[in-house]
């Protein structure tokens, strides 16, 4: 299999992508305008419950693809528990495949009790879809390359399953966790680690790198063949102060912090425009933010 992972040696820029069913709203022309731009990837979420008006993000990211020729594209990621992991695995080969190998599958153990009883599906504890999730990434593997597969756990299984064709490169999976067993997870199996801001505040990082690092260890595995993503609201503007959780100020500012949390252990960036005009900020972004990044590092 060739390999198809982001390079290791270079910090990766992606832009969150909207999915809002709204009039007006045209997610496939920003995800041309992010290639444009030079982007490296872009993502959208997987929330389908809700009374926001919004598009389903594997159908959404298959229209981009379809009309994009070199960008990456990312769930942010999938909601694992909401489809079978087997469907997910055939899916995510699938699209790979139609879009010439440019998928990042990211995966997540569902959070919203509320979006889990919408679905009727069972609000399991966290233990039990951190296990689930382990199981998954399994199964999908095992799908993707033994020509019939059986795997019984204590969430999911498969039985003599096969999928044909197998991916003909190894499609990276990135996770989106941030407990200690999300994070050791992370560590054992997956090829990269995606969280956002809140929920992995930059004083609490170095700790949780150490722990998918010794994880990774511990699996005979090579830590520097995980990316480290940080998701993040960013806002360019003159007065910084768009709130805790969003990275926020003058080009330079912004730039300035994006350099300090790859000094935390950081490879790359997806990043979500918010605040006043956050389309606009996209072009401030790619021209004024990226390469400044670059340029320090």
């Amino acid at each position: 299999m060739k390999d198809n992972h982001l390079s290791s040696s270079a910090i990766s820029f992606g832009l969150n992508i909207p999915s809002d069913a709204v009039p007006g709203a045209d997610p496939v022309s920003v995800a041309q305008t992010a290639e444009a731009l030079g982007f490296d990837f872009v993502s959208v979420n997987d929330h389908v419950h809700g009374s926001d008006p919004r598009l389903e993000a594997w159908t959404v990211l298959s229209w981009m693809a379809a009309s994009t020729v070199r960008l990456r594209l990312a769930t942010r990621v999938l909601g694992l528990p909401y489809r079978q992991p087997a469907i997910v695995a055939k899916m995510a080969e699938t699209f790979d495949r139609l879009s010439g190998g440019r998928l990042i599958l990211g995966l997540g153990a569902g959070s919203a009790e509320d979006e889990f009883r919408a679905l009727g599906l069972e609000v399991r504890p966290l233990r039990e879809r951190i296990e689930g999730l382990d199981e998954a990434i399994r199964i999908t593997r095992g799908l993707w390359s033994k020509p019939s597969y059986t795997f019984e756990g204590s969430v999911y299984r498969t039985d003599g399953a096969q999928l044909e064709p197998k991916p003909d490169h190894s499609i990276p999976i990135w996770l989106g966790t941030h407990g200690k067993r999300g994070l050791a997870l992370a560590g054992r199996l997956a090829d990269g680690w995606i969280p956002s801001l809140a929920f992995a505040p930059p004083e609490q990082v170095p700790a949780m790198i150490e722990i998918i690092h010794q994880s990774a260890r511990d699996a005979g595995r090579d830590p520097r063949d995980i990316a480290c993503i940080y998701n993040l609201q960013v806002s360019i503007d003159q007065r910084g102060d768009a709130g805790e959780f969003v990275v926020s100020g003058t080009p330079e500012a912004v730039a300035e912090r994006l350099v300090g949390f790859i000094n935390l252990g950081f490879s790359g960036f997806n990043m979500i425009p918010t605040g006043a005009n956050a389309d606009g900020q996209i072009a401030r972004l790619a021209h004024d933010v990226i390469p400044a990044v670059r340029a320090s590092v």
